[in-house]
């Protein structure tokens, strides 16, 4: 099996939430040996941040020496990503190696794994592999019935936060939303709060009382920023002074307050965690799509913002970085999304807008995208590709000196990002 064949068998398998449950991946996985049983993890969940807080982590941990499985979803550029060593993507050779062991056991099943779930299983073969010490695991969608929910005891369990998104699925509020991401809690085992809706809040405490779990909550009153350029961030959280974030956005602190709550918890379990390890890692950071610099001149930066609350933080990054000046902004976005409240945010920082179709069957068209924002009284044109609306985007940005900020979907980063090199 080559890497193309690997990849597309890992997308031909059922994709489908009609049937939610941890019963395919428990048999998957019990039969090639319960790999994730010989694990450590940190366990990740929530709607937005969970990315940013998983970075982060990895990044510290890294430095201190550790062996780190970093898993998160969905890729950027490629698909490696979704599993790292050390901070490297899977090898096409090591992603081959394992699909071909684990497709006769999934073609086997009378239930067949889903996509999500083959991958997970793939991820914690990869990890045992490696040897890791650690493993910083992203929930895909929700917590309850997520297919990483089979781990058994993780050394934390961690909520970043609580918004209405995939309602369809996870339900239409914030508590009902809540109580799937408040799955992960397990038994005994320390809980991190990191959001700030109360009634949310409420479902993730008698959740953890039911289960003797102790529940952290962040502090946010302790952050305090001192600068925040477009070169990175200095801040102190409460006796740490001088913490250097490399990652942009004014958003990034408060994420980095929930990774530094994390890191006194896993301390409190024995795990050494320096000084020096927390600075190196936090300063190191890599994560893209958040209020990330793609080009620098003309500047253009994308933010992989998908729904209210993800466009409420880039939105305040630009007025925290661009003041009173208008921008440029390149979108696309899922039509399942609140896209009229995403537009009405957008529209208070820009003069112009591009709008493109995300490659992606969710894809609301450009058309339709264009006259939600011409009817708030921006120009915004729809353009025919996203190397069009790129390029038109380009062409202002010389024209005008003003930024470009892209912004809505994940699916357009890597798009973007390959019309820029062009």
């Amino acid at each position: 099996m080559n890497y193309t064949e690997a990849i597309e068998y890992i997308h031909s398998v059922n994709w489908t939430f009609c049937n939610p449950g941890l019963e395919r991946v428990s048999e998957l996985c019990s039969a090639l040996g319960n790999p994730q049983d010989k694990l450590k993890f940190i366990h990740v969940a929530g709607t937005n941040g969970k990315g940013s807080f998983c970075a982060m982590l990895d990044s510290v941990l890294r430095a201190q020496g550790y062996r780190v499985g970093l898993f998160t979803s969905p890729y950027i550029l490629e698909f490696g990503e979704r599993m790292r060593v050390d901070g490297e993507n899977i090898s096409e050779r090591e992603l081959c190696e394992l699909v071909e062991l684990v497709k006769p056991i999934a073609d086997k099943m009378e239930d067949k794994p889903t996509e999500f779930e083959l991958i997970t299983a793939l991820a914690f073969l990869h990890f045992a592999n490696k040897g890791c010490d650690y493993v910083v695991l992203e929930c895909g969608l929700g917590g309850r019935l997520d297919a990483t929910n089979i781990i058994k005891t993780p050394l934390l369990s961690v909520i970043t936060g609580i918004a209405l998104d995939h309602t369809s699925i996870l339900g239409d509020t914030h508590e009902k939303i809540a109580a799937e991401k408040a799955g992960i809690i397990k038994r005994d085992t320390p809980v991190l709060w990191c959001g700030a809706h109360e009634g949310a809040y409420e479902v993730i405490k008698a959740q953890a009382e039911k289960l003797d779990a102790s529940v952290t909550v962040v502090d946010r009153s302790s952050l305090k920023i001192k600068e925040m350029t477009l070169d990175g961030t200095t801040f102190d959280y409460k006796d740490r002074k001088d913490l250097s974030l490399s990652l942009l956005g004014s958003y990034q602190p408060v994420n980095a307050t929930n990774v530094l709550t994390a890191i006194d918890l896993l301390r409190e379990q024995g795990i050494e965690i320096s000084d020096s390890a927390i600075r190196e890692g936090l300063a190191s950071t890599v994560w893209h799509a958040r209020f990330e610099v793609i080009n620098k001149d003309p500047l253009i930066i994308a933010d992989g913002g998908h729904n209210p609350e993800g466009v409420d933080g880039a939105i305040e990054s630009v007025k925290r970085y661009f003041s009173n000046e208008k921008v440029g902004i390149i979108t696309g976005v899922m039509a399942d999304k609140d896209y009229k409240y995403m537009a009405s945010r957008m529209s208070e920082v820009a003069s112009d807008i591009f709008c493109l179709t995300p490659d992606n069957p969710r894809a609301l068209p450009a058309n339709d995208y264009a006259r939600v924002f011409n009817d708030l009284g921006v120009s915004a044109t729809a353009c025919d590709s996203i190397a069009g609306a790129v390029n038109a985007a380009l062409l202002w940005a010389k024209a005008t000196h003003r930024p470009v900020i892209c912004l809505g979907s994940l699916y357009m980063y890597g798009d973007i990002v390959k019309a820029l090199a062009y």
